[in-house]
């Protein structure tokens, strides 16, 4: 079917290591709700991290496209920014707009957050919607300060198609500093057994808990599509309450139904014709506020690292 076609670029970096020792962390008005203790136990087989100083900002925003219904991906990553600025002291932002300088609760600031979580998606090429990919190019321009004064950045991503412990490595990124991740929403596909993906959504990963070359993780997110406000009063004018949703992520197989995508530079709609199957590694995300009539599948996470200058 004949559309405007995009080109999406995804730019990866190499690994920066990166650790920490376990910490309390006391600054209520910058992040993560009290009291937090920061974990860093990565050494096997057992794993414990948790990252204090995470923003939990919403994304039902006045000002935002269909105020904000679609923004869970730049608004995750204002969570992660917000970690590196506010925590490690990284100057990362955009022109005179450092987000070091921001206080998301703080009313007086609710206006400039909101127009640096709608910058994160214009970076991140949002239509609609915005990808992990993107949202590396978008975080690669708001370090670009960062890198400029002297630090090392580094991004990339892990899936749970093609690593061999998905969970381990999601511990190990994790304590270098917050994460993010994606998740498809899958509904029943055609043949009895089988799942299609029906839509996704994106979140800030806070902790995990588990086993390496386990089959179940625990983790604690930063939804910004789950404020406990939503569609109170004035909420798409107000922040919520910073809090952390506890979820379980557990290993399986699926067969899932890939529709055939349309190719935009031909006139015939390629998605009209039959799709194919494949057999999938996902992780089944379930939780409390996370029940409805389809099934979570964590696909893959964006990992983000720095380090200040040296000397």
């Amino acid at each position: 079917m004949l559309r405007k076609a995009s080109t999406l670029i995804i730019a990866a970096a190499a690994t920066v290591a990166v650790s920490a020792p376990g910490t309390a962390f006391a600054d209520d008005t910058i992040g993560t709700p009290q009291p937090c203790v920061k974990l860093g136990d990565v050494t096997g087989p057992d794993f414990d991290v948790k990252q204090c100083g995470v923003s939990d900002v919403d994304q039902f925003r006045a000002g935002l496209e269909n105020n904000g219904n679609a923004y869970c991906g730049p608004s995750s990553l204002y969570n992660v920014l917000h970690y590196w600025g506010h925590v490690k002291k990284a100057p990362v932002g955009w022109l005179s707009t450092k987000v070091s300088n921001l206080d998301p609760k703080d009313p007086a600031d609710y206006a400039v957050v909101t127009n640096s979580i709608w910058r994160i998606g214009v970076d991140a090429k949002y239509d609609g919607k915005t990808t992990l990919g993107n949202l590396q190019t978008a975080w690669n321009i708001a370090t670009k300060p960062a890198r400029d004064a002297g630090w090392s950045t580094a991004v990339g991503n892990v899936s749970t198609a093609t690593s061999p412990d998905f969970a381990g490595e999601l511990a190990k990124r994790l304590n270098q500093g917050p994460l993010q991740i994606a998740y498809g929403r899958y509904k029943a596909g055609p043949e009895a057994g089988s799942l299609q993906r029906s839509g996704g959504h994106i979140v800030t990963v806070v902790a995990a808990k588990g086993s390496f070359n386990g089959s179940t993780v625990q983790l604690k997110l930063s939804d910004p599509g789950r404020a406990g406000d939503h569609g109170e009063g004035d909420y798409l004018k107000t922040q919520s309450d910073y809090q952390l949703l506890d979820v379980t992520l557990t290993k399986k197989s699926i067969k899932e139904y890939v529709p055939v995508t349309d190719n935009e530079e031909t006139a015939e709609d390629e998605s009209l014709q039959p799709g194919t199957y494949r057999t999938v590694t996902r992780w089944e995300l379930t939780g409390p506020q996370y029940i409805g009539s389809t099934r979570q599948m964590i696909e893959n996470f964006n990992w983000f690292v720095m380090a200040p200058p040296v000397g």
